[in-house]
């Protein structure tokens, strides 16, 4: 059936329908900001307050220096994730919000794991599956080695699957990074901005070294 209001149909802000609009998934919600102490804070209490678990937060710099890109994976109904955009557009040092699903960006996140430097050399087939998965050794020591991979979540999950049996020691994932697909950049859109309204050129002022005259009673 399909989803309408008043006879017409609901489209997303990202240009998709809101067909199952209600059901939960992943979503990606791409923040801009200024780079402010206590930001990060303000925008997790939006989620807290809402119970809303954050699945994954990666904060870096963007493409603009002195603006900063928050990216931030929770799974929600896009209705959910529409409001939640809007109450963090309201933050004053956030300048932009955008929200995508998995199918909409480029996404990859870092794994790290640790083995026995001792198994990896008496089982070949260990170091031989390692390698199928695309994982590289970062540090090698006498007691333990470090392997890396990048990937999915599917993907880094199904190599401790794999790992486990040999005795792997220990295992560490990062923060989602992600670039989205169909977009110029926030770089450009500002750009744009700066080229419609221009801000007004700094007028001297006319007091200026004046001082002694001025406030003289």
């Amino acid at each position: 059936m399909e989803n309408t209001i008043n006879g017409t149909k609901k489209v997303s802000p990202t240009g998709g329908d809101l067909e199952g609009a209600d059901e939960k998934q992943e979503f990606n919600i791409t923040v801009y900001t200024e780079n402010q102490i206590g930001l990060l804070n303000r925008i997790a209490i939006i989620f807290t307050r809402r119970k809303i678990n954050i699945d994954s937060l990666n904060t870096s710099p963007s493409e603009i220096e002195s603006i900063h890109r928050f990216n931030i994976v929770i799974t929600e109904s896009e209705d959910v994730v529409r409001k939640l955009t809007r109450q963090i557009e309201k933050q004053v040092e956030v300048l932009k919000v955008y929200y995508h699903t998995n199918a909409d960006v480029v996404w990859q996140e870092m794994a790290l794991y640790k083995m026995s430097t001792d198994v990896i050399a008496e089982k070949v087939s260990v170091e031989r599956l390692l390698r199928e998965n695309g994982a590289r050794a970062v540090v090698i020591r006498k007691d333990y080695t470090v392997f890396e991979t990048t990937g999915h979540r599917e993907e880094t999950d199904n190599l401790i699957k794999i790992l486990q049996p040999y005795g792997l020691i220990e295992f560490v994932r990062s923060a989602r990074v992600a670039i989205i697909k169909k977009s110029d950049g926030f770089n450009s859109k500002l750009r744009e901005f700066e080229r419609l309204e221009p801000g007004e050129d700094v007028v001297e002022n006319e007091y200026l070294n004046k001082g002694q005259k001025v406030f003289t009673m």
